[in-house]
């Protein structure tokens, strides 16, 4: 959203009343076309802006779109989120974010996020397709991260925790994560994360937090087979959500979990994770590129693998496959 627009939008949410354009015109410094111009450019990016020959425009009601301004209006953070790209739609905020680090010094882009108001092409864990349509909130949050490198993969711990309990305090509903990146609502998966890492050796060039959260999606939208396994937070809560809100709840509660991690403070990271953990003390299915076996998960390590005791007494370390809660 241009300055001009933005100036506008600003008169509009700050008047008690209509405002003419001629008066917007004198305060900005600019012409009534322009103005007028600028009220189109608002309604289009879904600002509700009534307007009468006799006493102007009046905001009625704002955007449901993740537009940077909205979401700086209520970030509070000081890294997260204070740059921020936003898409009516892209293939994948994850390949946008790739390819800015490539060609910009990832330091200078530490806490970008990149919003797309819908995927094209959204991709999860193992390549699998991410369905991402229009209501949902899509992200990809970019950071050169300042962490050893044995801890980087708490970057996901600190997002599932962060998404949990942001629903948590926006909506009072008890999410829960499945291990290892996934966030439920009773039985039915309402979020994911996935983390991507650019690096040789012990050098991170950058690090990607990609985020998905099903907030306003219709469930008709999504197939059968996924409706059974799949929850969305409008179907939970019982009426639209506000996306912006929420989204800048997510970023402020990763600000704090990150914050953490750089200040090397790992077990309160664990500790979170396992007091929000849906897998923990309950029998799962495991499958691994090799092999497939049951068990009970009885605990998480400091590296964020899963321990299970298997059907047979012993007990194995999960570092990456499937958790299927039985």
């Amino acid at each position: 959203m241009k300055d001009t627009a933005i100036n506008v939008l600003k008169i509009l949410e700050e008047s008690p009343g209509p405002v003419s354009g001629e008066w917007i015109a004198e305060q900005l410094g600019v012409t009534r076309s322009a103005v007028w111009k600028q009220i189109r450019e608002l309604r289009r990016l879904g600002y509700s802006i009534s307007s009468s020959r006799a006493e102007g425009y009046r905001l009625e009601t704002k955007t449901d779109r993740l537009l940077p301004y909205e979401i700086r209006k209520q970030l509070r953070t000081r890294v997260i989120g204070r740059q921020i790209r936003h898409f009516d739609s892209t293939a994948s905020t994850s390949w946008v974010a790739k390819k800015l680090a490539d060609e910009t010094d990832p330091e200078k882009l530490h806490g970008m996020v990149i919003i797309a108001e819908e995927q094209t092409g959204g991709v999860g864990r193992l390549g699998r397709a991410w369905v991402s349509p229009a209501g949902g909130i899509w992200a990809t949050i970019l950071l050169k991260p300042k962490i050893p490198l044995d801890h980087l993969f708490m970057i996901t711990m600190a997002g599932s925790v962060a998404i949990a309990r942001a629903i948590r305090k926006e909506y009072g509903i008890s999410a829960l994560i499945k291990w290892p990146n996934d966030i439920f609502i009773g039985d039915k998966k309402v979020a994911g994360l996935l983390l991507e890492l650019s690096a040789e050796a012990d050098d991170v060039h950058y690090a990607l937090l990609g985020l998905g959260i099903d907030a306003n999606v219709s469930l008709d939208e999504l197939s059968s087979n996924l409706r059974d396994t799949v929850t969305t937070l409008q179907a939970e809560v019982g009426h639209t959500v506000d996306r912006v809100a929420l989204l800048a709840r997510v970023l402020r509660e990763f600000e704090l979990r990150y914050q953490q991690l750089e200040d090397a403070e790992y077990d309160s990271i664990i500790r979170e994770w396992k007091s929000l953990s849906l897998t923990l003390d309950h029998r799962v299915a495991i499958k691994t590129v090799n092999k497939t076996f049951t068990g009970e998960a009885i605990d998480i390590d400091a590296h964020g693998a899963l321990i299970i005791r298997k059907d047979n007494g012993k007990v194995e370390r999960v570092i990456a496959g499937d958790c299927f809660q039985l």
